[in-house]
């Protein structure tokens, strides 16, 4: 790669602050590991509370100008990264590759179309953050609704989709006039780095967006969070760390988009097109080799059918290619992480310890890196922990049912509800699960269902709020009421 390019700025590692790249004020570094192979990809600044909140600082600077830019200048920013973006496609999605584990082709290739589609779409969005007009019922005065950026946001991504995550906060935030500070996952930084690299090429004015990070999450995190100057937090990753930065967030009574964990299932009904429900389930277990929130995390099948899925599904999951993310025939690259495999391997011993029956897989891969065969358990016992748990990994756990009223109510008995799939060749029992089943998103004879047009987003402990869609850009501002008279 030139060393001019986005990705060869990310591979410098230092925070982006005010426009400027610079080292962490303490100079201290971290380590991004290449979790194929288990060894150091690079290191880069690990930014302390102090940087924080020099770059709220930066952004607070900026907010007032940026606020006042004309919309359609900011989406014609958001439109020419979107191009340089798309022009660097191949080089960002090695990177994404090499920081995350996943498989080149198609998932971190994928990643690049998928996350650079929100800033095209929000460069659209900008000039649709329109207010009303209209009479008050008494006729005695006007009603005017005025939308407004609601101002410095602090953004803070996962690992999982180091790009995708990032641009589905960014590009709303920057269309709706805020600035922002991102802080992205210490195990995938350099992605945002690039990204960083990419916007000040297309013309963003400087502390319009800033990129911290951090050995701590969650003292840089509760830095900015505690300053005055930040209106709001947009959150993904687990519910846990949620909960707690709901907690700081509550201290300045910030405004927040929360996308939090999901447990996700995929209900295949006895009237199924058997080959379409297996094509769906293999996008919905495997997309990004199951690290992803909306992974299909229990696979509920009418008894009738059960054996020809766990055949079919059996058969593909053992013809999937395992290895390194650049080599180009794989199709399931690494685990993030040993801890990441020792987790997954926790869930598979318990459902066995049960009386789970393992089909295929079951095990970890013995070679440099951290690999997971992709497994499929069946007979899985209601009490098992990969049941009510987030597995994030290649692990498909079969359970059955009889009616469909059964079906809603193990797919509804969960504290989360990010989505939920149906595989059947009935359209009305497929909207009818969709009116009955509580998650915020529903894929009918679908694997995936994201799509930067529509919004994403979970009921119960799975979230606050929506991204994508108008109503991204609506999180990003605040309504104000005039009433005019004259």
């Amino acid at each position: 790669m030139t060393d001019n390019s986005a990705c060869a700025r990310a591979l410098a590692g230092r925070l982006f602050i005010g426009g400027e790249w610079r080292d962490a004020s303490d100079g201290a570094r971290l380590t991004v590991e290449d979790p194929g192979t288990g060894e150091a990809l690079t290191d880069v600044a690990a930014g302390t509370p102090e940087d924080g909140v020099a770059a709220i600082g930066a952004a607070a600077a900026a907010a007032a100008d940026w606020a006042a830019t004309p919309p359609r200048d900011r989406a014609e920013i958001l439109r020419r990264t979107w191009e340089l973006l798309m022009a660097q496609r191949a080089e960002i999605a090695r990177l994404i590759a090499q920081e995350s584990g996943k498989a080149l082709t198609p998932d971190a290739e994928g990643e690049v179309d998928y996350g650079a589609e929100f800033l095209r779409w929000f460069a659209e969005e900008a000039c649709r953050g329109i207010g009303s007009f209209a009479t008050a019922p008494t006729g005695q005065y006007r009603i005017i609704k005025q939308l407004q950026p609601v101002g410095v946001s602090v953004l803070v991504t996962p690992w999982n989709f180091p790009l995708a995550m990032a641009t589905r906060k960014i590009g709303p935030a920057l269309a709706a006039g805020c600035t922002v500070v991102l802080k992205p996952a210490s195990a995938t930084p350099l992605t945002s780095f690039a990204l960083a690299e990419l916007f000040r090429q297309a013309g963003l004015p400087a502390g319009v967006l800033n990129v911290v990070t951090a050995h701590s999450t969650g003292d840089v995190v509760g830095a900015m969070l505690a300053d005055s100057r930040v209106r709001k937090l947009s959150f993904t990753g687990s519910t846990e760390v949620g909960r707690g930065l709901l907690q700081g967030a509550a201290q300045n009574v910030l405004r927040t988009s929360m996308e939090l964990g999901g447990n996700a299932p995929f209900v295949v009904a006895a009237d199924a097109d058997m080959a379409t429900a297996l094509d769906s389930a293999m996008v919905a277990k495997l997309r990004n080799g199951g690290q992803a929130c909306t992974a299909a995390n229990r696979f509920i099948v009418h008894s009738s059918r059960v054996d020809e899925f766990c055949a079919g599904f059996a058969e593909r999951l053992q013809a999937v290619t395992v290895g390194y993310a650049l080599d180009q025939d794989t199709q399931l690259g690494s685990m993030i992480s040993a801890d990441a495999v020792d987790g997954i391997l926790e869930l598979v011993t318990d459902a066995t310890s049960r009386g789970a029956q393992i089909v295929v897989g079951g095990e970890r891969i013995d070679r440099a890196g951290y690999f997971m065969q992709p497994t499929l358990l069946r007979d899985v016992p209601r009490d098992a922990r990969c049941l009510t748990e987030e597995i994030f990994g290649p692990v498909a756990p079969v359970t059955t049912f009889d009616t469909f009223d059964e079906a809603i109510e193990l797919a509804n008995d969960t504290e989360f509800g990010l989505v939920s799939f149906i595989q059947t060749a009935d359209l009305a029992t497929g909207l009818e699960f969709a009116d009955r089943i509580e998650s915020g998103m529903v894929g009918i004879n679908r694997g995936v269902v994201s799509d930067p047009a529509a919004p994403f987003g979970g009921w119960k402990q799975s979230g606050l709020g929506r991204e994508g869609g108008h109503e991204g850009l609506l999180e990003y501002l605040e309504t104000k009421y005039v009433a005019a008279s004259w």
